[in-house]
């Protein structure tokens, strides 16, 4: 980060009292190569507004600028440059996030798209791809910058290794996890330790099972009334076997019985988390006995017959999982020989509770 002695918003005011559209201009490519000195397009530039500190990413500053100086008129050019001294001054938030919306240009990381091409899993910090079926981080990096504002509650009911709870530790949000299996919560608790904690946030573990969890007292105990976000991983049925626990999902004996489990969490949850909070459950599909099963819309439909409506479907890429490593040739044969389609998606649906 880089500190500005710069009035930024100052030397802007001053050219909304200019009427010679060459000085604006010439002012505002001034203001544009003395910030691009101070930083470069990877740096956050830090200033002071009224007593304040404020934070602000330099590419962004320097698009806006760019905008003003290609400007064909006076008047075009005043309107960007009140817009920009509106979006450094004014912090409009988003009703279930931190996000400034009169800054929203600036969050071009986050995806707004339904298609979600995303490259190799984050293994920075305390991130790591070690635990066989765990999602990669930036699911839950997108939703809890989009869907919860900072010092609220995540929950978690499939925790795994724990990725949600050090996305919850880098964002500032607290969270709330639940393990069926001792070793795996084990893990969950050694990983989430080695992420570092800024915003001294909550990370709590609950060793259970969820489908038989009463969450409402679990959250009591800790003194939590409610959840504001919701999201759930859950194994993709038996496509990879857990353990031999018969309570784990991925050891149900059929479909139904799956639904059934995965129904019951869903209905155990929908009390603790607040009306209108959100809700995503990331999912696949399988293949049996020559069959393509669309695991992922018979969860979805199990979600909607329980008071959630249904937001976005979310198509996100996968080019490699640990049961396919090395072996495309191998599946790309299979799939000739057997008339199929090689899986490379997951769905991601986001619901929202009524």
């Amino acid at each position: 980060m880089i500190k500005s002695d710069l009035n930024i918003t100052g030397e802007l005011k001053k050219l909304l009292n200019e009427n010679n559209f060459k000085k604006i201009k010439g002012k505002v490519s001034s203001l544009s190569n003395e910030i691009g000195k101070q930083s470069s397009k990877s740096s956050t530039i830090s200033f002071s507004l009224n007593g304040n500190s404020f934070n602000i990413h330099s590419q962004y500053l320097s698009e806006e600028l760019q905008q003003i100086s290609e400007s064909q008129t006076i008047e075009r050019s005043k309107y960007y440059i009140k817009r920009l001294i509106k979006s450094l001054s004014e912090i409009k938030t988003g009703k279930h996030n931190d996000l400034n919306l009169n800054r929203w240009k600036e969050y071009n990381d986050i995806i707004t798209d339904s298609i979600w091409i995303l490259d190799k899993r984050d293994k920075s910090g305390a991130h790591n791809g070690g635990y066989w079926g765990n999602f990669i981080p930036q699911i839950p990096n997108q939703f809890l910058r989009r869907y919860i504002k900072k010092s609220e509650w995540v929950l978690d009911p499939f925790l795994g290794s724990g990725t949600t709870l050090i996305e919850c530790k880098r964002l500032g949000r607290n969270g709330i996890g639940v393990e069926l299996l001792p070793k795996v919560a084990k893990l969950a608790e050694k990983n989430i330790k080695k992420e570092e904690n800024p915003f001294d946030v909550k990370t709590e573990i609950i060793n259970s099972d969820s489908t038989k969890l009463d969450f409402k007292s679990e959250l009591k105990k800790r003194k939590i009334k409610s959840v504001q976000f919701l999201i759930m991983h859950p194994p993709y049925w038996d496509i990879i076997k857990f353990s031999e626990n018969k309570k784990d999902l991925s050891n149900a004996k059929n479909l139904k019985e799956f639904l059934k489990k995965f129904g019951e969490i869903v209905d155990a949850t929908y009390p603790v988390l607040d009306k209108g909070r959100y809700f995503a459950v990331v999912i696949g599909d399988k293949y049996s006995t020559g069959e393509w099963i669309p695991l992922g819309f018979y969860t979805m439909q199990e979600v909607l017959k329980r008071g959630y409506k249904l937001k976005s479907t979310i198509v996100k890429n996968f080019e490699e999982t640990k049961g396919k490593m090395n072996q495309k040739e191998l599946w790309r044969y299979r799939a000739l020989v057997g008339g199929f389609y090689i899986f490379k998606h997951e769905y991601i649906f986001l619901f929202q509770k009524i």
